[in-house]
């Protein structure tokens, strides 16, 4: 697997938390994220050439699609992931036994994901906590993520990243518009 795939979906972390959104509003949690801060046991996440700032979720029926941003040695790339909803709320599947887990969510300023993996016989997980803005990174949802992750040990706090700034404005920027004149 793409190491550069693997840490758009990872940060590598053997974190256990089991707790869930319960009836999560997938209408609401579509739109733009910027990812603030990482929760992890080891330090391989810190260590990895792409860094993910941001995501930009699509709501298709069942199909989340996740486009994310990333700086890849300075340069900024985006992907397009498509999963699909499980029997479990919040919880959707990609492939390359990927798994995406809404944790805990205000849906207009925080959200906090388990990002799972199956990697090289190995299972992987990662606590990732996401805000809507580009500067507020210390609201009441940071607090929540610091708790759920009190006995983890190492933690990555996002830089202010040019690639999550331009996959906001790509994204919210008008796809049809008529040409003028």
């Amino acid at each position: 697997m793409d190491a550069g795939l693997l840490s758009i979906i990872l940060g590598i972390v053997l974190v256990r938390v089991e707790t869930a959104t319960q009836d999560l509003n997938l209408h609401k949690i579509v739109g733009f994220w910027r990812e603030v801060g990482v929760a992890s046991s080891q330090n391989l996440a810190l260590k990895t050439p792409k860094r993910l700032e941001a995501l930009f979720l699509t709501l298709s029926g069942d199909e989340l699609t996740v486009k994310a941003a990333y700086d890849s040695s300075g340069s900024c790339e985006t992907e397009n992931i498509v999963g699909s909803e499980t029997d479990v709320s919040g919880r959707f599947v990609f492939p390359g036994h990927r798994e995406i887990h809404v944790i805990d969510t205000d849906y207009e300023q925080y959200a906090i994901l388990r990002v799972s993996l199956h990697w090289q016989g190995r299972d992987f997980h990662v606590l990732k906590y996401f805000t809507r803005s580009l500067e507020d990174e210390y609201g009441p949802g940071f607090w929540r993520f610091r708790e759920l992750t009190a006995d983890v040990g190492l933690y990555l706090v996002a830089r202010h990243g040019r690639c999550a700034k331009l996959l906001k404005e790509v994204s919210l920027a008008p796809c049809c518009a008529e040409p003028p004149g």
